[in-house]
């Protein structure tokens, strides 16, 4: 049987409380709570599969990243360093992030491609957003595709 993503946080878990290893635990616990809210929500419990696993981490990362942000600004650097390194255990579990150059390719095929249907103008953004973002799941966030779509579009 191969181990789910979310047994394998557990492992960790078990693995950084032994070491005594106080940033890694609090990390993992908190992202395996927000998993178990998650599984509890609808009507029945469920389990999550390993991608919606993958969609709870990636929430829990851009709100360690958003969260340094808003320390780092308001002159909190502590607190801003805990929740980057937070952020960068949490980084150890998703796919490696595309670079500018990798998603600008992605974007370009997909403009090409919404434009040979007949996407044009405004209506071209939510075309090209649907080709794009099943291409990079979790390798980018949406923030930074629509980012890179606008830029080409107005290209």
């Amino acid at each position: 049987m191969t181990t789910t993503l979310k047994s394998k946080l557990q492992d960790d878990l078990n693995a950084a409380i032994k070491e005594r290893n106080e940033l890694r635990s609090s990390t993992l616990r908190l992202t395996l709570s927000a998993i178990t809210n998650e599984e509890v929500a609808g009507k029945q419990k469920r389990e999550l599969s390993d991608d919606e696993v993958l969609k709870v981490i990636t929430r829990e990362a851009k709100k360690r990243r958003e969260a340094a942000d808003a320390f780092a600004k308001g002159g909190r650097a502590e607190s801003a360093e805990r929740e980057k390194a937070e952020g960068e255990v949490l980084a150890e579990y998703l796919p490696q992030q595309l670079s500018d150059d990798e998603l600008d390719a992605i974007v370009a095929q997909a403009v090409a491609e919404a434009r040979a249907a007949g996407a044009e103008g405004p209506r071209a953004m939510g075309a090209v957003m649907k080709i794009v973002n099943p291409k990079v799941a979790g390798q980018a966030e949406g923030g930074r595709v629509a980012a890179a779509v606008k830029k080409l579009l107005q290209g």
